[in-house]
């Protein structure tokens, strides 16, 4: 059968774990075509490919450079380590890919982050820093409440992410490995920071997300625990705007729980959100592991909100943490054949590195740092 000329032809780079997620949204289309993936062990790739029921005509490279020097591709899915973000990106900007979707966090640092920018620009290139939390269903209606002020003036948000040691997915210790180096993984450039600047870039997009404000200044403090920096702790505050009832404060806490079990069907780790406005308070629970018995018990809705004397729960969600890779893959789709800026674009997801790279510098240094006096 031959190819709509309109189908947009789609490359991903990297099968590990979290291809299974990523790939969900590009399945099932009638407008895209996955024509190719690149691992640098054929094997697994080759595994995905089955286990996804593509195309037998889906060829299979161990360079991505090779892959999009050969293949006419409309869309290319980077999902490498973090230090590898940038070099890939550029290498699909100079052959003009119309989208190129990267997973978080954008680059290692910000010098990374505006080349990465500057090819895209140059090249007309969609950029978009892949991001599904904001488009979890459940989530998705507590930014539509927000912007409707239906719980006032936003003054304080509280991030928890708790992150058990089994429940979910088996990952290999092999998958690991590169995010025990503080060159692949990024942040403190002694020990890296694998919890900060992987697992918490989602925490950082949400505090900045929920907000829609600019952030004056961040305080961290991170421990040491298994080789990795947690728990930790991070306060920031917005600058201030004349027609906000009270200042904007936020903060984030990641904590390793070695014995906790978190029932999930992907990775053991959740999060609970909680927003503070002017004449009420909302409850977000649960993401990553949305979905199980938690979920379905009274007393951890997915959305909860205490207004004018009341208490309203929300439970009717697609409460399954694939639907926010499926509806964020999706907007960017949409985002490519419109021709129109993602959620995030490479200015916004800049933004959030810079934000994230002063609470792992705060950390480091014990002090506070302002956003502003935050550039190379």
């Amino acid at each position: 059968m031959a190819m709509k000329s309109d189908m947009l032809k789609v490359g991903i780079i990297g099968t590990g774990t979290i291809f299974d997620l990523n790939v969900l949204g590009y399945l099932n289309r009638d407008d895209v075509k996955i024509t190719c993936l690149c691992n640098r062990t054929i094997k697994k790739a080759e595994e995905k490919k089955e286990k996804f029921h593509l195309e037998k005509t889906t060829s299979i490279y161990c360079d991505y450079k090779e892959m999009v020097d050969e293949e006419d591709l409309d869309i290319v899915v980077i999902l490498l380590p973090h230090d590898l973000h940038a070099d890939a990106t550029i290498y699909a900007a100079k052959k003009k890919i119309k989208g190129i979707s990267v997973q978080k966090p954008m680059a290692v640092n910000l010098k990374e982050a505006d080349d990465m920018i500057t090819a895209c620009k140059n090249s007309g290139s969609i950029l978009s820093i892949f991001e599904n939390f904001v488009f979890a269903p459940h989530i998705m209606k507590a930014k539509e409440l927000i912007h409707k002020d239906y719980i006032g003036d936003v003054a304080s948000i509280r991030i928890k992410v708790a992150m058990g040691s089994h429940g979910g997915w088996e990952i290999p210790e092999s998958a690991n490995k590169w995010r025990k180096d503080p060159k692949k993984v990024g942040g403190d450039p002694k020990k890296g920071s694998p919890i900060l600047l992987d697992n918490g870039w989602h925490a950082f997009t949400l505090g900045w997300w929920l907000f829609n404000e600019e952030i004056e200044k961040v305080f961290a403090w991170t421990g040491a625990f298994q080789g990795l920096d947690t728990p930790a702790f991070v306060m920031w505050k917005c600058k201030n705007k004349k027609d906000h009832l009270v200042p904007k404060y936020g903060n984030m806490e990641f904590s390793l729980m070695p014995e906790m079990k978190i029932p999930s069907r992907y990775y053991p780790t959740d999060e609970f959100i909680e927003i503070i406005g002017s004449r009420g308070l909302m409850k977000i629970n649960q993401c990553t592991s949305i979905g199980n018995e938690m979920t379905s018990s009274e007393i951890f809705p997915p959305l909860m909100i205490v207004r004018d004397g009341k208490v309203e729960t929300y439970r009717e969600f697609q409460n399954d943490w694939k639907y926010s890779f499926i509806n964020a893959t999706h907007h960017f789709i949409d985002a490519v054949k419109e021709n129109k800026p993602p959620m995030l674009s490479g200015e916004q997801a800049r933004y959030i590195l810079k934000f994230n790279l002063a609470a792992i510098q705060s950390s480091i240094t014990h002090e506070d740092v302002y956003l502003d006096e935050l550039e190379e």
